[in-house]
Formats: structure tokens, C-alpha cells, sequence
């Protein structure tokens, strides 16, 4: 161990961390759950330190060669990252504002730097974590900028395996599209769909859902980078905020702006809630479609048993052949604790007072993890799940074919009462509809067989959109 002093006495540090005393002390309050920052909140902390000193060295406020230091240290941290992660030690649950992971990177930086100058860890000199790494700086300023940029790194892996799913279920809208099957509306019997069409239905609904998600990301945008403590910009060069901003759009190849008011960007945190929103409303979505699956995989004898499953895995420890929707169950939990992370921000979101939110360590953690393992699931699911539902047509059809939901369609040919009376009888006998019409010669032959199609039955809708 050595000994390292800060404004509060002597701490004990490890004597091979890289971190300091503010960041041992940090260990100490907060051994609550033992998970670290995502790699990517850890990365955008460091790309801004980065470009803080980049800032403070052309606007002159930064010695040339303190600010070189900082600038390697950063390009050692990004360029072997799996070494270094190990010094980031600050638990997500945390002092308000996240002011102990702010000074943990501080603190690895300024070691980092004195070190490659001939100093000493935990001596910080010539290089301090809080006048040098640190300058220009609050955490609360740069706390709610790393969220923000780290989110947009995750959306960006994240939105493309939701246009894979997208692609997937409209894949098998077309594969479906002559599959003809009862309708269910209030869980009952209803007219005739076809399989392709709940399908389509299911990627017109990712689609909007990942669209609106982008929609969102794109206030993350403006970042509030030189608001300092308060907003008001204290301590910082004059121009440092748009110089910073210019830095970090070299390195992280985003299109960042710097926000019109500071004050807002620290008082409120609502582009942060509203990607938030934005990814709960899509796990509403998943949710919804998800459970639709396993509805229709049910069974598989005495079930609905419309679509078959890939099987992933065996199903029961003591059902011997049993096999589960387990890829379909799985989504199911990722996509509620997506939800409820959602009202863990919303309730953070109101929670700023005045000038600052503090519960901004809080929202970091819930929408990364929730982007983090989105992503990671969504290219298996896709893979092991949906490409390979297949149709169970004869199920299908008999489903469709036996429910007295079907004389709908015989409304403009026979009238309401008669296709009422012939709904009826085949709900009272279970003979099929096609059955009693020529059992009572309603209808010539050919009629018949014209009616029960997936183009008359399901395809009218279709058709005026080719029309228009």
C-alpha cells in the first residue's frame, strides 16, 4: 500500500493502482454491487478528458507539455483498454452526480501523465488530477456529456440488429403470405388473416419503434461541455466550450453540437429520458410480439400450435421430449427489466433540484445496461428464433376453415341474416361453412372456391395499396 493525501487526510491506496485517494475512498463508501462503469461511458470519459486538454492547450490556459501528457495517457487508456479497465473501480451506485468516477479517471490520467514525464504514482506532479486533468471542468458538466456520447456509441450497435430483426420478421411475412389462418380478436375467433400478415404487422412495428429510438438519440447531440459547476461557465477560457466540442466530434466521429443554454443541460436531463422512453416503448413493442410467439407456438397438441419453433434446448428436467419457446422467454425477461430500468430513470429524471440532478450516476447505468443487453441478445434471438419459425399450415387451415368467424365474408353475397344463420349451425355442429353453403346450395362451385382464398378473405387491403 502507499500513502496518499487529499483535502479530507491520509488514505492507504493500493501501491500498483493507477487510481488515487479519492477513488479508494469511493471504494470504501460504496461496496454495493460490484459493477463498473459500461466500457463505453468509460471511453467517452475518457475521449472528453482528451479533448479538454486539447482545448486548454490551444486556448493557452494548459502548459504544452502537462497537456501532451494527458493527451498520451488518454491515447494509452483508449489504445489497450482491456489492460486498463481494471483501475476503474467506482461501483455505478455512487456519491450524487458521479463526482467519484469523475475523479477516478482524473486520477488514472494524472498517473498515467506524471509517470510518463519521470514522476511517481500517487505523487501527481507536475501533472494534478484536478488543476490539470480536470481544467475547465465539473463533474457536473462533464458527467451528463460522457452519458450522452456513450449512449450514442451504444445506439449505433445497437440500432442495426434491431433492422436485422425488422428484416428477419418481414422475411417471413413473405414467407407466410399464403398461409390463410383465423383471425383472434378479444382472444376469440375472428375473419381470417393470413400468417404472412401478422408477420408484416410485427416488422411495421420494430420498424416505427427503432425509429422513434433515433429520433430521440438525436438530442443527445447538443452537450452541455463547459457549463462547469453551475451552468454559468466558471473557470473555463474564453470559446472553450465550442473548442471542446470541436475535439470531440474529431474523435468520436459524431455530430455534436454544443448546447444554446448550459443552465438547461445540467438543470434538466430530458433528451437522456427521452431515449429512455424511446427504448421502453420499443420493449412494449418486443414485449407484445413476443408474447404473440408464444401464443401461437403453444401446444404443441394442446395448444394453438400455429408456428413451429426452433428447438434450442431440452425443456424439463423431469418432461422427458419437452421443448420450451426458451429464446422467446428469455427476450421476454431482458424486455421487462428494459421496462422497469425505464421508471428507475423517469424517477431519477424528476429528482434534480435547482441548478444540478445528482441522480445522473443512476440514469447511466440503467440505459447503458439496457442498451448493452438489447444488443447482445438480439443477433441470437434473431438467429436461433426467428428465422426459423415455420408454419404449421395444416393447423392453420383447419383453424380457419372450422370457425364460424368466416361467414363475415358472406355478407355481401348472401346477406347478414343468411351468413348469420349458417354461422350459427356450423358453431352448433361443427360442419364448415364451406360445407353448409353447398349443403344448402347457397352458392355455385366456383364461387365457393373463389371466396376461400387468401386473396379474397385477407387481401382486400393489399390490393388498394397496389392500386394506389
Amino acid at each position: 500500500m502507499r500513502v496518499e493525501k487529499d483535502t479530507l487526510g491520509e488514505v492507504r491506496v493500493p501501491d500498483g493502482a493507477l487510481y488515487g485517494a479519492q477513488t479508494q475512498r469511493a471504494v470504501e463508501n460504496y461496496p454495493i454491487s460490484g459493477l463498473r462503469e459500461h466500457p463505453q461511458f468509460i471511453r467517452a470519459f475518457i475521449l472528453l478528458k482528451r479533448s479538454a486538454a486539447q482545448a486548454n492547450r490551444e486556448l493557452g490556459a494548459l502548459d504544452d507539455t502537462l497537456a501532451n501528457a494527458i493527451v498520451s495517457a488518454c491515447d494509452t487508456v483508449l489504445g489497450d483498454f482491456a489492460r486498463f479497465r481494471a483501475h476503474f473501480v467506482v461501483d455505478v451506485f455512487q456519491a450524487g452526480a458521479g463526482t467519484s468516477f469523475n475523479m477516478n479517471c482524473n486520477e488514472v490520467l494524472a498517473n498515467l501523465a506524471n509517470v510518463s514525464l519521470g514522476g511517481k504514482l500517487g505523487e501527481y506532479k507536475p501533472v494534478n488530477p484536478n488543476d490539470h486533468v480536470n481544467m475547465a471542468q465539473s463533474t457536473n458538466d462533464v458527467f451528463p456529456t460522457a452519458i450522452r456520447i456513450a449512449t450514442l456509441f451504444l445506439l449505433d450497435q445497437l440500432t442495426p440488429q434491431l433492422d436485422a430483426l425488422t428484416e428477419a420478421l418481414d422475411a417471413k411475412g413473405a414467407e407466410f403470405a399464403d398461409v390463410i389462418k383465423s383471425g383472434r380478436t378479444h382472444l376469440q375467433d375472428a375473419v381470417p388473416v393470413t400468417l404472412g400478415q401478422e408477420f408484416k404487422a410485427y416488422a411495421s412495428a420494430t420498424r416505427r419503434a427503432t425509429r422513434l429510438l433515433r429520433d430521440a438519440a438525436n438530442e443527445l447531440r447538443f452537450l452541455g461541455i463547459g457549463g462547469t459547476a453551475a451552468g454559468t461557465g466558471i473557470n473555463t477560457p474564453i470559446g472553450y466550450r465550442f473548442v471542446v466540442v470541436k475535439y470531440l466530434r474529431e474523435s468520436t466521429k459524431l455530430e455534436l453540437e454544443a448546447i444554446d443554454d448550459l443552465r438547461e443541460s445540467m438543470q434538466s436531463q430530458l433528451p437522456v429520458v427521452a431515449v429512455s422512453a424511446a427504448l421502453r416503448n420499443l420493449a412494449l413493442e418486443l414485449t407484445r410480439i413476443t408474447n404473440d410467439l408464444r401464443l401461437l407456438a403453444s401446444g404443441p397438441m394442446t395448444g394453438l400450435a400455429e408456428i413451429l419453433l426452433p428447438s434450442v434446448q431440452p425443456g424439463s428436467s423431469i418432461m422427458p421430449g419437452k421443448v420450451n419457446p426458451s429464446m422467446l422467454e428469455c427476450m421476454n425477461q431482458l424486455l421487462f427489466h428494459i421496462i422497469g430500468a425505464d421508471t428507475a430513470v423517469a424517477y431519477a429524471s424528476q429528482a434534480g433540484q435547482l441548478e444540478l440532478n445528482v441522480m445522473m450516476p443512476l440514469m447511466a447505468f440503467e440505459l447503458s445496461f439496457s442498451v448493452e443487453i438489447l444488443k447482445n441478445f438480439l443477433p441470437v434471438f434473431v438467429e436461433k428464433c426467428i428465422r426459423g419459425i415455420e408454419a404449421n399450415r395444416e393447423r392453420c387451415e383447419a383453424y380457419y376453415i372450422s370457425s364460424p368467424s368466416l361467414a363475415t365474408a358472406l355478407n355481401p353475397l348472401i346477406g347478414y341474416a343468411a351468413a348469420a344463420e349458417i354461422a350459427k349451425e356450423s358453431a352448433k355442429t361443427g360442419q364448415r361453412i364451406p360445407d353448409l353453403l353447398r349443403e344448402r346450395n347457397l352458392l355455385p362451385e366456383e364461387e365457393i372456391a373463389r371466396i376461400f382464398t387468401p386473396e379474397f378473405l385477407a387481401g382486400q387491403a393489399d390490393r388498394e395499396r397496389k392500386d394506389e
